[in-house]
């Protein structure tokens, strides 16, 4: 199993035992996920924005309109921190204090650059897709020539990166164990429903499996 080595940046300091830099448990939670927030800075003013994303190996891959002021940011080579987040649960204490979420999350730092060769940028493209909906790329009209020259691909190594995982009942002080409240977790998850066709659909056409059966 291959390991991040944790750095001054990465290391988890709070609740350190929550910790992880494993490639596998990172990994996972990067495949699981679907939205990431990419945090930077332009001219002393932080952003936070949300978006897709796909992970390739040790790559993490973002895209977007080429007139985005976020990946024409990023394209510099300004630092950047990208966040994914699963919330698993939601743990409720005996105590106000005490109450927390169950949750994995990874966070990755560096530098992203603009991918430039063309078969590099389909194949993280096709990717992307497949990271949403597996199968749903060789369904559809591909990118044309125009299409790709307006969207952006930037690529992130994943080097620099750790895990944060808290899972579990509640953690009560000692002496609360005793009063008369519940506590316990409510556990989430995303659970997709029947698919809904777009109005415009041509008559006769029945959603794929992909789609009815979908599932992260």
């Amino acid at each position: 199993m291959s390991r991040f080595q944790p750095t001054q940046r990465t290391q988890v300091k709070r609740l350190p035992d929550r910790g992880a830099y494993d490639s596998e448990t990172v990994f996972k939670i990067l495949d699981e996920g679907l939205i990431c927030h990419v945090g930077f800075s332009e001219d002393g003013q932080p952003f936070v924005i949300p978006t897709s994303y796909t992970r390739v190996g040790d790559t993490l891959y973002i895209h977007g309109s080429a007139a985005s002021r976020m990946l024409r940011t990023l394209a510099e080579g300004v630092q950047v921190c990208v966040t994914v987040t699963l919330l698993d649960g939601l743990v409720l204490a005996r105590s106000a204090f005490h109450h927390s979420m169950n949750y994995r999350s990874v966070v990755v730092l560096g530098r992203a650059t603009l991918v430039t060769d063309p078969e590099e940028k389909i194949k993280a493209l096709e990717a992307l897709t497949e990271h949403i909906v597996r199968g749903r790329w060789n369904d559809v009209r591909l990118p044309t020539e125009a299409e790709r020259k307006a969207t952006a691909v930037l690529a992130l190594p994943l080097a620099e990166v750790s895990a944060k995982i808290r899972k579990g009942p509640p953690k009560d002080d000692a002496e609360d164990y005793e009063l008369p409240i519940w506590a316990g977790v409510v556990p989430l998850s995303t659970v997709p429903a029947a698919p809904i066709a777009d109005p415009r659909l041509k008559a006769g056409l029945e959603p794929p499996d992909y789609a009815k059966k979908y599932s992260r």
